[in-house]
C-alpha cells in the first residue's frame, strides 16, 4: 500500500516550501547507525551540513550512481539500514536501478529523492518531475511497493519512521524549495573517504 495520499498518472499538486537544508537535517536526526549515500552536488552538501560521520559515503561526479551504489551496499551489508538520498535529476538519469532494486529487494533500502523539480545544478532549467513525470508513480511500476509523498514539514515523524524503519525497499519523494544554501563540501579524496567509510564498516583497521 502506498504512503502517497494521490495516485494520479500526473504529478499531484505539491507546495514545494520545504527548505532543504533544515529538511535534510531533521530527517537524518533519526538516522541511528544507517548508512547515507549521497548523489552529486546539493544531496551531497546538505548531507555534509546535517553532520560529517565516517558512515556518509560521499561521491564526487557520478551522477546516477547513488541509488546503484546504495543498493550493493545495502545487500553487502544487510544488518544496516542504507539511504540513498538523491535529486530528482540524478534519479532520472538513473531511473533503471529502481528496477534492480525492486528485483533484488534488499529489505534494508531506503530511497530519498529531494525533488525541487529544476535542474538546479546546470542552470534551474525546468526538470522533468514538475509537468508529468510522477516518480512514485514510476517507483510502483517498476516494483517498488512502498512509496510516499511529502510536501509539508509535518509530516517528517512518518517520513523518518518510512526511510528508518520500513520494510523495503522504499522510495520517498520530497518536493522541495529552490534556495541558495551555502556550499558545504566534505572530503574530495576519494580513497580517504573510502578507507574512512570501510573503518566505520570494520573492514579495515585505522
Amino acid at each position: 500500500m502506498s504512503k502517497s495520499p494521490k495516485s494520479s498518472s500526473a504529478n499531484p499538486p505539491a507546495s514545494n516550501r520545504l527548505q532543504r537544508r533544515a529538511f535534510v537535517t531533521e530527517v537524518l536526526s533519526a538516522r541511528g547507525d544507517a548508512l547515507v549515500v549521497p548523489g552529486l552536488g546539493s544531496s551531497t552538501w546538505d548531507l555534509f551540513a546535517a553532520g560529517d560521520t565516517p558512515a556518509n559515503l560521499y561521491s564526487w561526479g557520478g551522477m546516477g550512481l547513488a541509488v546503484p551504489t546504495a543498493l550493493g551496499l545495502a545487500m553487502a551489508q544487510p544488518s544496516r539500514r542504507v539511504l540513498a538520498l538523491t535529486g530528482d535529476g540524478e534519479i532520472m538519469m538513473g531511473i533503471g536501478s529502481l528496477g534492480v532494486a525492486a528485483d533484488q529487494a534488499p529489505r534494508n533500502l531506503a530511497i530519498l529523492v529531494l525533488d525541487n523539480e529544476r535542474f538546479s545544478e546546470t542552470g534551474r532549467q525546468r526538470g522533468l518531475t514538475g509537468n508529468r513525470v510522477d516518480l512514485c508513480a514510476v517507483a510502483k511500476g517498476f516494483g517498488i511497493r512502498e512509496t510516499m509523498l511529502v510536501t509539508e514539514a509535518g509530516a517528517i515523524p512518518d517520513l523518518q519512521r518510512f526511510l528508518f524503519e520500513a520494510e523495503g525497499p522504499v522510495l520517498a519523494v520530497a518536493k522541495i524549495a529552490l534556495s541558495e544554501d551555502p556550499w558545504r563540501l566534505p572530503e574530495k579524496d576519494g580513497a580517504a573517504i573510502g578507507r574512512r567509510f570501510k573503518i566505520a564498516l570494520g573492514l579495515e583497521k585505522p
